[in-house]
């Protein structure tokens, strides 16, 4: 392990094992404070995030850029301290501190027997969200860990997880997918996190105008176990609850091949990202790379060699 991620694990074992024992409104003022430190840094991330929102809010100006950018790093931290907090919060806590609309489709889905995919983009706490559907609905599910370095903060992870009632399997090794279509054909629950490609194998989907990648991941295993899909959204308001959206079953095409089919899907899921991610941009937490023009700078609309080879092109 080297230095730099002896480093990163302690951090994070410092937050969960000292940020949870914070009162509240203590916990409040420091994720603020660190988000407004590392705004004024103006890092890798900060810069990062608000090229994202330009996409996402395109008629911005730089004032109003950098206005989401603070939004968005607040809105982060509130994530990262609320994390930090959960395995300490009651079950009444956990009950009270979503609200979600339109749950509905996830309930019946359940009752149909059939599985049931709750797909999310990186919206404000997808852990709470998750925590939620464990205490208040009872109902247990799968989700997926992207490998972390250190391998002894990807353990923290999974354990953080598995104490609020989700399963985790790790993102690499080939067998994730198998496991979540046996979960679904005996009638469960998953939850994937889905605005990210994290493989080689994406979906190209048009995405507030651009060419993006998502992965395939949510549309097959509808596809392959008859699970319904729905799209959840997620957001902040001023109160200390987050509120929360499940959006109509994303359907399976009656015609199309496979890929056809996959790459309807995910667009439709694409879309309904979309629109909370409009509703709601400054908490949406994409602080790196997503857009095809980003990942490939050769790709973007109207680049010649220059813009290929320019500081762009390398840009975090």
């Amino acid at each position: 392990m080297s230095a730099q991620e002896r480093l990163t694990d302690t951090l994070y074992g410092l937050g969960w094992g000292t940020v949870k024992k914070l009162p509240e409104p203590v916990a409040v003022r420091l994720g603020r404070t660190i988000a407004d430190l590392a705004w004024k840094q103006r890092g890798t991330g900060v810069r990062r995030l608000e090229r994202n929102y330009a996409r996402v809010v395109p008629d911005a100006s730089p004032e109003r850029l950098a206005e989401l950018s603070r939004a968005g790093m607040r809105s982060y931290l509130r994530y990262w301290m609320e994390s930090f907090r959960l395995p300490a919060w009651s079950a009444e806590r956990i009950k009270g501190g979503f609200d979600p609309k339109d749950v509905h489709h996830l309930v019946d889905g359940m009752a149909a027997g059939n599985g049931v995919i709750l797909a999310l983009p990186h919206l404000a706490n997808w852990d709470l969200a998750g925590a939620w559907v464990t205490t208040k609905l009872g109902i247990p599910f799968t989700t997926v860990a992207e490998r972390l370095k250190p391998e002894t903060l990807y353990d923290r992870f999974v354990a953080y997880r598995e104490g609020l009632g989700m399963e985790v399997l790790p993102h690499s090794g080939g067998s994730a997918f198998g496991t979540l279509a046996r979960r679904l054909r005996d009638g469960g629950l998953v939850c994937l996190v889905a605005d990210r490609d994290l493989s080689a194998s994406g979906v190209e989907v048009e995405f507030f105008g651009e060419t993006a990648r998502m992965p395939a991941g949510p549309a097959l295993l509808a596809q392959q176990t008859g699970a319904l899909l729905l799209p959840v959204t997620l957001w902040y308001d001023d109160s200390p609850v987050m509120q929360g959206r499940v959006h109509p079953p994303v359907e399976v095409p009656e015609s199309g091949t496979r890929a056809e089919k996959t790459s309807v899907m995910t667009q439709a899921l694409a879309d309904a990202f979309a629109t909370g991610i409009a509703e709601h941009p400054e908490d949406w937490h994409m602080l790196q790379r997503l857009w095809t023009a980003d990942l490939d700078p050769a790709k973007a609309p109207g680049a010649g060699p220059a813009r290929a080879a320019g500081p762009e092109g390398s840009a975090s």
